[in-house]
């Protein structure tokens, strides 16, 4: 075993960088696997994501609730696990070691990089402008939106999908821009399957989900760190309130096909011109002009229009090669161009030759899944033992909750890569269920399913057997078919 050789030094078996679901993964993976070695796990803020009620779907599907809890969890659990809170200042590569920014210096033998992701603003210093990544950014926006009257939300990932639908009290500008919502995970039909949500009148919410616990209190963060905490979990939402100044319960308008192309500060749009042409606007702290050509005014602008890998502590005076998305470049066993150091999660780009049926996507289930085969990568090649890329791989798979709907996503879910040579089944039953299916040359490539289908296992196994489906047609979906029963 390797001790710690002062109170400044400490010499671990594996580090591993960051708190969030890949790092946590991985550390647990290493402490269980290795009871006789050191592991450090390091990480800027007091809590750490780890993954609860985990269920297996299906062979590729994976649900799973995400929880903050005190490292004191994970030590207790595992003995020969320290859980260390510090961000990393820099790493040496070559000599294997790493400093944090309290002035720790780790010497390791292997090291996992799980430092995540941070939004990606549209600008930046600007106390108008927010960015949802971490619970001290959703702490921020909540407390804002408590005394908002109108907010504008950019962007349309999930994060902004999940924004929209949830917000109550105060009316939502969300500007896109795509022709549709929601374009990184569903398709244009879906889109209008589920957009009618908006409007309509929400069900009434079950008791709190424990998936986001937020227990800290705010003296207990990283002093003047300025390092985003790991991302938010899956329903993130539903342990805080996310109501605004208004008796409205829900207004949502959308500007399509438009990006911002300025903000303005009140005083700022007061000097514009656009301050006399416009007399209809109202006073605002911020106002935003749209490459539309329309201006709002509002309370202030979230800013959801994705994130940048977080390298930046890795990259002085090392050779990582990086992915044209900053991403650090990892092969089929998670290693990185550095000797001895792996990467998992956001943080990373999957450079490998991937199945024909799976992409990368920043998601909190192949957060869990790479932090766990990283892991299983760095026990082998300790223990001298080969490795082959892992069953997760073969298939892309999600499952996560849009506008309340159940959304499952499998394969090339939106023809990814396939060119013009595929075709579509789609079954849309309104406020329902909205099934579509991807095609090419007689077999499923991938599948959207969205409401409670129950068609998941059954397309993932026509996916996975690969099985000719030409002589079924428009039958495939016909609702009076029993397909998981005629499959079966």
């Amino acid at each position: 075993m390797m001790a710690a050789t002062s109170r400044w030094e400490t010499r671990s078996t594996f580090v591993v960088a960051g708190g969030g679901i890949a790092g946590v993964t991985c550390a647990e993976q290493l402490a269980s696997q290795f009871p006789s070695q050191n592991i450090s796990l390091l990480t800027a803020g007091p809590l750490v994501k780890t993954v609860t009620h985990f269920r297996q779907v299906s062979k590729t599907l994976e649900d799973f609730e995400v929880e903050e809890q005190p490292s004191s969890v994970l030590e207790e659990k595992y003995p020969n696990l320290k859980v260390i809170q510090s961000a990393v200042r820099v790493l040496h590569a070559k000599q294997h070691t790493l400093q944090t920014e309290n002035g720790q210096v780790f010497h390791y033998e292997k090291l996992c990089i799980c430092t995540g992701a941070r939004p990606k603003l549209i600008i930046q210093d600007n106390p108008r402008v927010l960015g949802m990544r971490d619970t001290d950014s959703a702490q921020e926006f909540q407390k804002c939106l408590s005394s908002a009257k109108r907010i504008m939300v950019v962007g349309n990932g999930g994060i902004a999908l999940e924004l929209v639908y949830e917000v109550e009290g105060c009316e939502v500008i969300w500007a896109i821009k795509d022709k549709a919502i929601g374009n990184t995970f569903i398709d244009a039909g879906a889109a209008q399957f589920i957009i009618p949500s908006l409007e309509a009148e929400k069900p009434q919410k079950a008791l709190p989900c424990k998936r986001a616990r937020y227990t800290t209190d705010k003296a207990s963060k990283t002093a003047g760190s300025g390092v985003p905490g790991s991302a938010l979990g899956p329903d993130w939402h539903e342990g805080i309130s996310l109501r605004g100044a208004e008796e409205v319960s829900h207004r949502v308008h959308v500007e399509y096909e438009c990006e911002v192309e300025t903000i303005y500060s009140q005083e700022e749009f007061r000097q514009s011109p656009l301050y006399t042409q416009e007399t209809d606007l109202g006073l605002w702290p911020v106002y935003a002009q749209l490459t539309n050509g329309k201006t709002f005014g509002c309370d202030f602008i979230v800013s959801a229009t994705g994130v940048v890998p977080n390298t930046e502590p890795f990259l002085h005076g090392n050779n990582f090669d990086l992915a044209e998305d900053r991403g650090l470049k990892v092969d089929e066993h998670t290693q990185t161009s550095e000797p001895d150091v792996y990467a998992a999660g956001d943080v990373c780009t999957a450079c490998w030759e991937p199945s024909a049926l799976w992409q990368q996507m920043r998601l909190w289930t192949q957060a869990r899944q790479m932090g766990w085969y990283a892991a299983r990568c760095m026990a082998a090649h300790t223990l001298g033992e080969a490795i082959e890329l892992d069953f997760c791989f073969e298939l892309f798979s999600h499952i996560t909750k849009f506008f309340n709907y159940k959304v499952v996503l499998l394969g090339k879910f939106n023809a990814q890569g396939l060119g013009q040579d595929y075709e579509l089944l789609v079954r849309c039953t309104k406020g329902v269920e909205y099934v579509k299916v991807v095609l090419r040359g007689g077999r499923m490539m991938g599948a959207i399913l969205i409401g409670e289908t129950d068609l998941e296992e059954t397309f993932e196994n026509l996916i996975l057997n690969k099985m000719d489906l030409s002589p079924y047609g428009q039958e495939l979906l016909n609702p009076n078919i029993d397909i998981e029963d005629y499959f079966d």
